[in-house]
């Protein structure tokens, strides 16, 4: 069995916690709906790979939702963002000193995501520096759980699958990777925490 020689790392859920529920009924409760229209759902994957700027994704929602303020928008947008428990940066600043992978991180995300992060977070730029490539899904324009995600990753990076291990918490997306030959950790965010990988994973480290 080949050795592991590259780890990659989703954010959210892995480094970050979410608050993915909540967001998404503090969503529903704001705009007065049950579900969410298949317009909104191509529109927020639409901003996620870069393809609508953030006024453009703000005008979409102020137009659909004419009483919704923009500030109150925001909000509702950036409340899935939690805390990043400083534990799991030593972890990830452990694994770049130790130069024994290739870090990278592959996230789906979006710009308003990002720069709340960057606010609220004062170690952020530390965290990024600690990857060797750093891939957001709205600079990439591409996002999970397309193999084509995945395979701009080998591409960029000269790598073959069977010797990346793939970290997510979202099971489609470790689904379409380990079909394509990498090895994966669907995360259990509730139970599990990223600062355990080699103790919880059996792969070729």
């Amino acid at each position: 069995m080949q050795k592991i020689k590259t780890l990659i790392f989703d954010f959210g859920d892995v480094f970050i916690n979410l608050d993915k529920q909540g967001a998404m009924q503090n969503a529903l409760n704001l705009f007065n709906i049950d579900v969410f229209d298949a317009d909104i759902i191509k529109t927020n994957e639409l901003y996620e790979v870069g393809k609508i700027s953030t006024a453009e994704f703000i005008q979409f929602h102020k137009t659909k939702f004419p009483k919704i303020s923009e500030t109150n928008l925001i909000d509702a947008w950036n409340c899935i963002l939690k805390d990043f428990p400083s534990h799991r940066l030593d972890f990830i600043k452990h694994l770049a000193l130790q130069k024994n992978y290739k870090l990278i991180l592959l996230s789906n995300t979006n710009h308003m995501h990002i720069d709340f992060i960057k606010a609220n977070v004062p170690f952020f730029d530390e965290f990024k520096n600690c990857f060797d490539k750093f891939y957001l899904s709205q600079e990439i324009h591409l996002r999970k759980p397309n193999t084509d995600i995945f395979e701009f990753v080998l591409e960029q990076n000269n790598l073959m699958a069977s010797e990346c291990f793939f970290i997510d918490d979202t099971k489609h997306n470790t689904d379409t990777a380990k079909s394509m030959g990498f090895h994966t950790w669907n995360i259990d965010e509730t139970k599990e925490d990223v600062t355990t990988l080699f103790e919880t994973n059996k792969a070729p480290f």
